[in-house]
């Protein structure tokens, strides 16, 4: 629509400029403080960075002044947003279980990690983070704040010393108080994040104790990790080619549940001496072999525990049934981008639809009805809005064909599929299917999470250690509903505001 499009281009103006890939690992740790007091001799900090503050090639817009473009438009572009300051890196934020109703915001837990230089134990944070409910905040409100401060609306919670650093979080479908992590290891970690004890993160202090080890891998398992939304299985990829699968179900004792009502945990310890140091571990329902490279992302299937797909660094897509064995692939896709695919995401709503981001800086779109088993697939779209490697991809989980997508440019592009075939002059400018871009961020977008209780609300983080030698930003923000709803609806509503300043201003 019209008028949508036209606020995609004003949300789209402060596009991220070339950046150059950076090496597949996508966090790095922060500078030590030695290095952090060189560079501070060398230059002036003073919240600028260190190259991006430049202009580009051709006159090109800074970081700095994109982000201050972009700052200017938050009170029209946005219902809500906060800004966290991050001492340490985060490499991933995913939403927890909704704990509290009250009548102008909710309370939900918030999962992220504080990715360290060693001078303390790496963690996983368990956050409880006020979330505005829309059409609350003033606009002024949300619009001043400080870039170097921690937000009011999250506080720390819970602190758990994670066995290494956090690379990947994802919750459990049926019980989001049930976490998979994944670190520089073989192995998947299982935490049950309200019975664990609250730690304090200090050097030398022991690591908390996974309540299920997940093994099956013969090399490190960095990124690729899925849970499924059906039943309590859990997705892995790693180095070593393969894609894992495990049910914690196996594990779970007839005094365990999956019910997130329950007051207990789901993870049983099992036999005698629960006090025992060693957490107990499981080992896997199947190994699948079929990629060439290290497999950077896996996903479920919406509709069955059976079926899924994974993505790797030989630039692979391939389709799984768990029921036709280990080693058959259903289907595959040998030259799904033409760089190595970094992210995946199956449609929650539409199980034919397959989302695909890669180093080649696009996000392609598969319809797995038209993929075949000889290797040859054409994607239905290429959305082309991003200049680095894409890093991040997830659907929506209100409307079938809109999508998120963020990058190392530091973008999350937020596109609908069904507005590719209705672009309009106005928004020419505009990558077709793109209608919002936020451009919070000033350093590369490594994570971001749709809430699934308040479907419009995104909560993404950055890791800054290129621009600012460590820390990271996270921020909560939900664009205005004049941009993504129908268009009957938003002009009906402008109508009436419309008359409403007319009338007023008619007064003597």
């Amino acid at each position: 629509m019209e008028s949508d499009e036209a606020a995609a281009a004003g949300a789209a103006s402060p596009s991220g400029g070339n950046v150059t890939p950076a090496p597949k690992k996508r966090g790095r740790k922060p500078k030590s403080k030695d290095e952090t007091q060189t560079q501070q001799e060398q230059e002036e900090r003073g919240g600028k960075m260190k190259e991006s503050g430049k202009k580009t090639k051709q006159g090109e817009q800074s970081v700095d002044e994109k982000y201050t473009q972009w700052k200017g438009l938050v009170p029209i572009l946005y219902d809500w947003l906060a800004n966290h300051n991050l001492v340490w890196p985060s490499l991933s934020c995913r939403w927890g279980p909704q704990i509290e109703q009250a009548t102008y915001k909710n309370r939900q837990r918030l999962y992220l990690s504080e990715q360290t230089d060693g001078s303390v134990p790496n963690t996983l944070v368990i956050a409880n983070c006020e979330v505005v409910k829309p059409r609350v905040a003033a606009a002024e409100h949300i619009s001043q704040f400080n870039e170097e401060a921690r937000s009011p609306f999250v506080k720390k919670f819970k602190t758990i010393i994670h066995p290494g650093e956090v690379n990947r979080i994802r919750e459990l479908p049926q019980n989001s108080k049930i976490i998979a992590t994944h670190t520089d290891s073989p192995d998947v970690l299982i935490w049950d994040v309200e019975t664990q004890p609250n730690r304090h993160a200090v050097l030398g202090a022991a690591h908390s104790r996974p309540d299920l080890v997940l093994t099956g891998h013969q090399d490190n398992a960095e990124f690729a990790l899925a849970m499924c939304p059906t039943e309590p299985f859990v997705l892995s990829g790693g180095k070593d080619k393969s894609v894992v699968l495990w049910s914690i179900q196996d594990h779970i004792t007839t005094a365990g549940s999956t019910d997130s009502k329950s007051s207990g945990s789901i993870i049983k310890q099992t036999g005698e001496g629960g006090d025992k140091t060693e957490s107990p571990s499981l080992g896997p329902r199947g190994v699948y072999h079929g990629h060439d490279d290290t497999v950077e992302d896996v996903a479920f299937s919406p509709t069955s525990a059976q079926e899924f797909c994974s993505v790797g660094d030989d630039s692979c897509l391939i389709l799984w049934d768990a029921r036709t064995g280990t080693s058959p692939v259903t289907k595959v896709v040998e030259k799904a981008h033409d760089a190595d695919l970094h992210c995946v995401d199956w449609n929650p709503h539409d199980d034919n639809l397959i989302l695909t981001g890669s180093a080649d800086n696009t996000v392609r779109l598969y319809d797995r009805r038209k993929l075949t088993s000889n290797g040859v697939g054409t994607p239905i779209y290429k959305f082309e809005g991003h200049k680095a490697a894409v890093l991040c991809v997830q659907w929506s989980p209100d409307k079938s064909s809109v999508f998120g997508s963020s990058a190392e440019d530091g973008l999350l592009n937020i596109w609908d599929y069904d507005r590719v075939s209705k672009k309009s002059d106005r928004a020419a400018k505009s990558p077709a299917g793109l209608f919002f871009q936020h451009a919070g961020h000033r350093d590369k977008v490594v994570d971001f999470h749709w809430n699934a209780e308040d479907p419009w609300t995104i909560v993404s983080v950055s890791d800054d250690c290129e621009t600012t030698g460590g820390g990271g930003t996270l921020q909560i923000w939900r664009m205005s509903d004049l941009i993504y709803r129908p268009e009957e609806e938003v002009l009906a509503e402008l109508e009436k505001f419309k008359s409403h300043v007319m009338t007023c201003a008619s007064k003597p």
